[in-house]
């Protein structure tokens, strides 16, 4: 079994993130200073054990290997931000974590394959049609290239597989125009450069009806991230049609008890071995959006350790190599999305994780 949290690497500053946004910007500065948006709306969040961090710092990324792995989580998937034509940014964490041989904690690449706009970060300030840096694909030449760049990290040992194949996630499969010759080309390059007869590719989604073109693409698997079940599920949507009309017309953030849509976070069809579930603590994009945000409501530890052990549940009926779950996320504080302590849970939802595997493997 293995349990992969995806991990942002967006907390140090950057040259284009001080151009947008101001000198020293990071995700710490939407997380610092949001507001509650009602009385008992948790916000903002504040971290404990780790502080507001600085990812250049190595202590900090050790701690937070030792963190993860006292909790059970087998590995870090760190979004890898690839715009085309060689255009990189954020990678200086991951760069020091591969240069570096620390922290000796399995690892795997997902490309975060999406344009920025000015609503990525924060759709508070600016406009939200603002286009500050565009996801290209220039074509064979950019795949080659891009393969080669990250072919240093494939060739670590601490680079995760499955079924002996390297993974490699795709935030938005559909939105490539040349997928399928892009796993072509990345699956005879593994060869070719003795890493492995092919990658283990995995397409994220939020939509499970979008399963089918996925792996028709070529991928291997699928993770679904069930955070928008309120605009696909159409049990969902005829429960909460009020909140909805709010939100879309009236501007209301779309606030949701975690009590019930975290019972739609997994379900049946998760038992096919082409489909990899998420574990979501919670979620509340608000820090970055205001009101136009989603949020789920009162969650908690206890709550989560049913969530946990459902997926748990779910995954055991595959075979050995395909029971992985996703978390959704290692720490995305702007949105309300972290497994990190914060000063009122503390460790508490490590806390659920570790002790839902425990359970489990004692049964």
């Amino acid at each position: 079994m293995q349990i992969i949290a995806y991990y942002l690497p967006q907390y140090h500053p950057i040259k284009e993130n001080n151009e947008w946004w101001g000198e020293g910007f990071t995700e710490w500065t939407n997380v610092g200073k949001a507001k509650p948006l009602f009385s008992s709306h948790y916000q903002p969040r504040v971290p404990a054990d780790l502080g507001y961090y600085d990812l250049r710092i190595p202590e900090i990324r050790e701690k937070q290997a030792a963190l993860a792995l006292e909790a059970g989580i087998t590995g870090f998937c760190y979004w890898h931000y690839w715009f085309g034509a060689g255009k990189r940014l954020l990678d200086l964490p991951f760069n020091e974590v591969l240069n570096s041989g620390k922290p000796d904690f399995p690892f795997c690449l997902g490309w975060a394959n999406e344009s920025w706009k000015a609503k990525t970060w924060n759709s508070k300030d600016v406009s939200k049609d603002k286009l500050l840096i565009e996801q290209k694909y220039p074509g064979r030449e950019d795949i080659i290239n891009h393969f080669h760049a990250i072919l240093p990290a494939l060739k670590d040992n601490r680079y995760m597989k499955i079924e002996g194949k390297p993974i490699f996630v795709i935030y938005r499969p559909l939105a490539m125009p040349n997928a399928k010759e892009f796993i072509e080309i990345w699956n005879n390059l593994a060869v070719e450069n003795n890493v492995s007869n092919g990658f283990f590719f995995i397409g994220h989604t939020v939509n499970i009806k979008e399963k089918d073109k996925i792996l028709y693409l070529g991928f291997n698997a699928i993770n679904i991230v069930r955070i928008g079940e309120h605009r696909f599920n159409i049990d969902v949507i005829k429960r909460i049609p009020w909140k909805l009309i709010k939100f879309k017309f009236l501007k209301f953030p779309l606030v949701l008890r975690y009590s019930f849509i975290s019972k739609y976070f997994i379900q049946e069809i998760d038992k096919s071995e082409e489909i990899f579930p998420s574990l979501i603590p919670n979620w509340d994009h608000t820090p970055r959006s205001g009101n136009s945000g989603v949020i789920f409501h009162k969650s908690s530890p206890e709550l989560f350790k049913k969530h946990v052990i459902k997926a748990l549940n779910i995954i055991k009926f595959k075979s050995q190599e395909r029971q992985i779950l996703f978390v959704k996320s290692w720490n995305e504080w702007g949105e309300g999305n972290h497994m990190e302590p914060d000063l009122k849970y503390g460790n508490k939802y490590l806390l659920a994780i570790k002790n839902a595997i425990v359970n489990f493997r004692n049964l």
